[in-house]
């Protein structure tokens, strides 16, 4: 562990005009939500998706708070596939003043360069809107991919907060389970 600086950015859309949509001209992806509510898929997705940007806070969850985090009216979860297999996902939730927030978002490492990310998020933004949404926000920081400010800029998200707080960061990842990543020789 070691005590780095972390900016964290505040990006948000108040119009559902301001989004710069990308689509991917795949013919092979579907967007299904998860419906009944899954615990093990937000897990999964979670570590998967999150192992290489620290994404540790619910890594010791056990099923029960898991359950109940996904089982909110608040929470929907999408996820996207190629070929039927699962490449990413967003968590969307519903706030109080009508605002909704995409909580987690992310592809699997395997889809990562692909040009998804800009089609997934486009998605999310999307749906976000349909929700009734008076705002469509999300937050981002320096551990995440270096893209993922770029992309949500890109598609007509603006900034509207930044922060900067030392934290205590694990000089590498986790992975997504113990072991993933075995040390170099």
């Amino acid at each position: 562990m070691t005590l780095i600086p972390v900016i964290t950015y505040y990006l948000e859309t108040r119009d559902p005009r301001d989004l710069r949509a990308k689509r991917s001209p795949r013919r092979d992806l579907a967007l299904v939500r998860l419906l009944p509510p899954m615990p093990v898929l937000n897990r999964f997705f979670y570590t998967a998706v999150g192992a290489d940007w620290h994404w540790t806070d619910r890594l010791p969850w056990p099923y029960q708070r898991w359950l109940d985090y996904v089982n909110r009216v608040e929470l929907e979860t999408w996820m996207l596939t190629v070929q039927g297999v699962p490449a990413g996902y967003y968590e969307l939730e519903a706030q109080p003043g009508q605002d909704v927030e995409i909580a987690y978002f992310g592809l699997l490492p395997t889809f990562v360069g692909g040009g998804l990310g800009g089609h997934l998020l486009t998605c999310a933004i999307e749906r976000g809107w349909a929700t009734g949404a008076r705002r469509v926000w999300v937050h981002t920081c320096t551990l995440d991919h270096p893209q993922a400010l770029a992309n949500y800029q890109a598609r007509g998200m603006r900034l509207y907060k930044e922060e900067t707080k030392v934290e205590d960061v694990a000089t590498r990842s986790v992975g997504p389970w113990p072991g993933a990543f075995p040390e170099k020789a």
